[in-house]
């Protein structure tokens, strides 16, 4: 990488050059605040997602493409607004940008929330809230991970990124079971699981509030003007590690992280089960994911694209194991190393991305980076429904995992035949 593009930490909250355990940048505070107050935010988060989905299955008879378009409309936004994030980000102070963002989406699930406890909640709500959810995200998220350098810097990224991951999957883990026996408890209804959601956001807001502006290991802020997003694209272009790692995230993005979609039909089309059947399919994938994303922990170097190549392609094959599964117990059994893939893939290619890229553009750069990879599930989730809503449930996995490992073997030619060099 780039003398630039790996920022030293702090001295004063450096680890010692020998640590390479798998908890260091825990030992820099601010990011300990942050992931601490991250795991309870995000576990809010996920019984927001499991309480979304089954709303819409409710409210739309269990239409897998009215699961695919809520998904969509989440996304959506990415597409629009996502670049515009990674321009604030380099532009303006992170941790203002993160507490408005966190205190919007704070406010979208409390109205979702009381919608359902009412009993006036429709569709077309479900549909707008999940838009305006989108369009929040899609500033947080570049601001987000670039905000995670600046709280580590460069030397301790790789590790605090797979520390994020582990927190994120985490929650993953304990979000959905909870959501589900909380939506099984109350009788069908969604309500607590946006309530809980709402109340979460106030441990991120108050942890960023917490923080020490003086340890932020800050980048120069880029001074306002005119074709800043065209220069973020031309600085990717220009960096064919860089294309590589953004193709496999869309195509990935696109056709294979459309689990949200395809476990849900899979739990009540497949299998006839109820809510807590199918937080517990979500909670094994989330136990492979944070297999996976605490195996990343270790890592303290730039990936190599061979492995990216390699891991996408296993966790293709893997997804279509999925769709192959004989019955529930089979299907819950194999999401776990299809999870662990996943995140493997996920963690490898953020770090590769952000590692790779210099501070003064690396905002918009990881702005590219999540419109490639959730900016395609517009496109992936209604098709995936629609594969599975005509075909059958295990199809939309079947189908989506070919995609992937095509795509992958696909990269891995043009990679041998051009033996693109990885920066150092």
């Amino acid at each position: 990488m780039t003398a630039t593009a790996a920022e030293t930490t702090p001295a004063a909250t450096a680890p010692a050059p020998a640590d390479r355990g798998p908890f260091r940048s825990l030992r820099v505070h601010n990011f300990r605040l942050y992931a601490s107050a991250n795991l309870v935010s995000l576990t809010g988060t996920w019984m927001q997602r499991i309480g979304q989905d089954w709303l819409v299955l409710q409210l739309s008879g269990d239409s897998g493409v009215a699961l695919g378009v809520t998904t969509a409309l989440q996304f959506g936004p990415t597409l629009l607004l996502g670049m515009y994030g990674g321009v604030l980000a380099d532009r303006y102070d992170k941790r203002r940008l993160l507490v408005a963002t966190q205190v919007l989406m704070g406010l979208l699930a409390v109205v979702l929330g009381v919608l359902v406890a009412t009993g006036g909640v429709a569709l077309w709500h479900v549909f707008l809230l999940a838009a305006g959810l989108g369009s929040v995200s899609a500033i947080d998220a570049p601001v987000r991970q670039v905000f995670v350098s600046e709280m580590v810097g460069g030397d301790l990224l790789p590790n605090a990124v797979g520390l994020n991951s582990t927190i994120f999957n985490g929650a993953r883990l304990v979000g959905p079971s909870l959501a589900g026996l909380l939506i099984g408890a109350s009788g069908g209804d969604t309500a607590p699981a946006f309530f809980v959601n709402a109340a979460s956001f106030a441990f991120t807001i108050g942890a960023l509030l917490l923080m020490r502006p003086g340890e932020l290991d800050r980048s120069t802020p880029v001074a306002r003007g005119r074709g800043q997003l065209r220069a973020g694209l031309a600085y990717t272009w220009a960096h064919p590690d860089l294309v590589l790692a953004m193709v496999l995230a869309f195509v990935i993005g696109t056709f294979g992280f459309n689990y949200q979609v395809t476990i849900a039909l899979m739990a009540r089309e497949v299998f006839d089960l109820g809510a807590e059947a199918f937080g517990l399919l979500s909670t094994a994938f989330a136990i492979g994911s944070l297999t996976g994303a605490f195996l990343s922990t270790r890592r303290s170097v730039r990936p190599r694209q061979r492995f990216l190549v390699g891991s996408a392609v296993v966790f293709g094959l893997l997804t279509i194991a999925c769709g192959l599964a004989p019955g529930y117990a089979a299907f819950a059994v194999l999401l776990v190393p299809a999870g662990a893939a996943a995140l493997v893939f996920s963690v490898a290619n953020n770090s590769f991305v952000q590692l790779g890229t210099d501070p003064q553009v690396r905002g918009r750069v990881m702005a590219l980076y999540f419109t490639c990879f959730m900016g395609g599930t517009p496109l992936g989730a209604p098709l995936i429904g629609w594969v599975s809503e005509h075909l059958g449930a295990p199809w939309g996995l079947i189908l989506g995992g070919l995609v992937v490992v095509l795509a992958a073997l696909a990269a891995g030619l043009v990679l041998a035949r051009r033996r693109v060099p990885a920066r150092s």
